[in-house]
């Protein structure tokens, strides 16, 4: 069921609401280094309870690691398996153990998480995705659907709060905050008078796209007309107070400023919003992504959050959730086929013989290239499943540099730096934008004492085409990674001018890495849909029994979007009564 074609205003809302999810979070994984031992040699984590504490949470644990799967050909019967533990997937497998169903999620890493997995190495903690985050400390529908399924499953987090970041533009280098009032300071020195009056109107043209897009949880979508109940009928009062609304949100942003603002720096800063939260311009980012991310990024005492304990934080504590609730989750199994039975999905192969029958279903939370792979040649379906994954446009991949180094005088550090080299070419253009983040300067419990852990990449930028016919490990594969790393260095000296002296462990990750350790095809992003042009599929596939979650799904790309991409396969699996009664536990 394709709620994006259905006729009504109140389902269009509903499809822009979740739709507004989407926001950017970055895949990446440990990476073969310059200076260290090899990723076998890593080290487990372990962080330490500060007293900086601005939620009530549990303590956060360590990646967790596991011998690898033995050979063991014997058949297990489970309710669902899930194939990879990304946020989605946990998600997904997390609700259904909630929801009484018995779960066994399968693993190819030896650590969960998929893209927000971390690892750490001689005492510096590596975040190998996502590391800007909103909404988690929220409640209610406008909330990051991350928080609402960790609300959900009783596992909250240890946040903590901050509200600024480095932005090192072509005009400049200045500290922009979430809020309000603080970007028209930034304003006032890079285009004056007539960047503010627009940033003004800006503001009312947002107000009440904001209001519609954050008029339903995500969690309370399902694909299938249930959904009718669960998310049309209970919050149908917010639904009709959105108006017309709902109409401008399902569009590229680019629509509702075009006419109205004018500024070159406020389209450029636009654009550049839109490309952290989609990895596309404005002219492709669906305009409810946008709307919600200035309901939560530019209003009155607004904030980010960092969870204690990074990106790990996240998974272990969907990991419990899973655990706690009767399910498994199995590390080093890697997935080898999906069974199909008389048409039907019914279990999985394992790379180590072992079968896994399911009583209800398969949940991929593989990407449209890679399950495809992981179905038989005979699968009746998969003629038409190839033609759409062939229609289906690609992101580009990733560069990453991750650095542990000596932080001594370096006590005035942010934890994200943004640097844009130029805007000639569009903030998508390969080379250009470089993110950095400092997790360290949050939590010290990420490096040693004295010490702070760096991750910069370029953003879904790197072209697959030159690296595709390159032998990792080879003096070609070094000196391309060593040329296309460049830039990286060159923006994080930009920010730390010394940092080569100071620099301890040197890892680069390139698009060969995403595809080795994120199983993720040609270190895929994932799919690059524009808004107006094209619409994220829903979770069930074209086989009974196959579904998918993650972001080669609805609502999309981005750590909130595969949230909800998971919860929305989970809720699609269980009677209408159990699903209202789980957004009573999350709140919503």
């Amino acid at each position: 069921m394709q709620l994006v074609n259905t006729n009504g205003l109140q389902l269009a809302l509903v499809v822009a609401r979740v739709a507004s999810c989407s926001h950017r979070s970055n895949s990446q994984t440990p990476y073969r280094h310059l200076r260290q031992p090899s990723n076998a040699q890593l080290e487990r984590a372990c962080h330490s309870k500060s007293a900086r504490t601005v939620c009530k949470a549990q303590a956060t644990g360590s990646p967790t690691r596991e011998k690898p799967v033995q050979a063991h050909p014997s058949v297990q019967e489970t309710d669902v398996v899930v194939i990879g533990s990304g946020i989605g997937g946990l998600c997904c497998a997390a609700l259904l153990a909630k929801y009484g169903l018995k779960v066994t999620v399968c693993e190819s890493h030896n650590i969960p998480g998929g893209a927000a997995h971390a690892w750490v190495q001689k005492g510096y903690h590596f975040e190998s995705g996502p590391s800007l985050y909103s909404g988690m400390a929220g409640t209610g529908a406008a909330a990051n659907p991350l928080a609402l399924v960790l609300k959900a499953i009783d596992e909250p987090l240890d946040l903590i709060e901050y509200n600024q970041w480095n932005v090192l533009l072509p005009e400049g280098e200045f500290l922009t905050q979430v809020g309000n009032d603080q970007f028209y300071e930034v304003l006032d020195k890079v285009s004056g008078q007539k960047g503010k009056d627009d940033w003004a109107k800006l503001q009312e043209l947002m107000r009440p796209l904001a209001k519609a897009a954050t008029a339903v949880p995500p969690i309370a979508i399902r694909a299938d007309p249930g959904v009718a109940l669960t998310a049309v009928a209970r919050y149908l009062p917010k639904l009709l107070s959105g108006g017309t609304n709902a109409l401008k949100l399902i569009g590229p942003f680019s629509k509702v400023t075009e006419g109205k603002i004018s500024d070159p720096f406020v389209l450029r800063w636009l654009d550049l919003l839109c490309f952290l939260l989609s990895g596309l311009p404005a002219s492709g980012t669906i305009a409810a992504e946008v709307a919600f991310m200035f309901n939560e990024w530019y209003r009155p005492g607004s904030a980010l959050e960092f969870p204690r304990g990074g990106s790990q934080a996240m998974v272990n504590a969907l990991v419990r959730g899973v655990k706690k609730h009767g399910g498994e989750v199995k590390l080093n199994a890697h997935v080898d086929q999906v069974l199909i039975e008389k048409g039907r999905a019914t279990g999985v192969r394992l790379k180590s013989g072992q079968v896994i029958k399911t009583r209800k279903a398969v949940v991929s939370n593989a990407s449209l290239w890679d399950t495809l792979h992981l179905l038989p040649a005979d699968a009746r379906p998969k003629p038409k499943m190839q033609q759409q994954a062939a229609d289906t446009p690609m992101n580009r991949s990733f560069m990453h540099l991750h650095l542990g180094f000596d932080a001594t005088g370096l006590e005035d550090l942010e934890l994200h730096h943004i640097v844009v080299n130029s805007w000639e070419h569009g903030v998508d253009s390969e080379q250009n934008v470089v993110l950095i983040s400092i997790a360290s300067v949050m939590d010290p419990s990420l490096a040693p004492k004295g010490k702070h852990t760096l991750h910069a990449y370029l953003p879904a930028t790197e072209p697959f085409e030159i690296w595709q016919d390159m032998k990792q490990g080879t003096p070609e594969y070094e000196q391309l990674k060593k040329q296309r790393s460049q830039v990286l260095w060159d923006a994080v000296e930009r920010v730390i001018p010394d940092i080569r002296k100071r620099t301890e462990i040197e890892m680069v990750g390139t698009p060969l890495t995403h595809r080795q350790y994120l199983r993720r095809h040609r270190g895929t992003y994932g799919p690059g849909i524009k808004a107006g042009e094209g619409t994220f599929p829903f979770q069930k596939t074209q086989i009974p029994g196959l579904l998918s979650c993650g972001d080669s799904t609805f609502p999309g790309i981005g750590l909130p979007a595969v949230a909800a991409s998971g919860a929305v396969a989970a809720n699609s699996l269980v009677p209408v009564w159990d699903h209202l009664k789980m957004l009573k536990s999350a709140g919503v």
